[in-house]
């Protein structure tokens, strides 16, 4: 991640990760939105009931051409003494830990 998407990216990957139970990679891969200048950018993931429902409040919406951001992470369990890797199949990348 970087760039003007880079902080919000990172609080919605933590979103996903401890407030909706999602596994290292789940949060990864979730699609994204980002609000940005005057519309919110949907990836292509985003379901488009979620859109209408951004429309229907009064939000601008914009499909993205690009995917938004990239994230690798490595999460340490130490109750089970094991790392956990997690990439972004938007970009050419892969987490690697010892």
């Amino acid at each position: 991640m970087g760039g003007q998407y880079q902080s919000a990216g990172h609080a919605d990957f933590l979103a996903r990760l401890l407030r909706d139970g999602l596994d290292l990679q789940g949060a990864i891969d979730a699609p994204r939105m980002f609000a940005h200048g005057p519309a919110v950018q949907v990836e292509n993931g985003v379901d488009d009931a979620v859109v209408r429902h951004l429309e229907a409040r009064g939000h601008k919406t914009e499909r993205t051409p690009t995917p938004l951001g990239g994230a690798q992470a490595i999460w340490i369990d130490h109750a089970r003494g094991v790392l956990i890797g997690g990439s972004d199949p938007r970009k050419d990348s892969c987490a690697l830990g010892y």
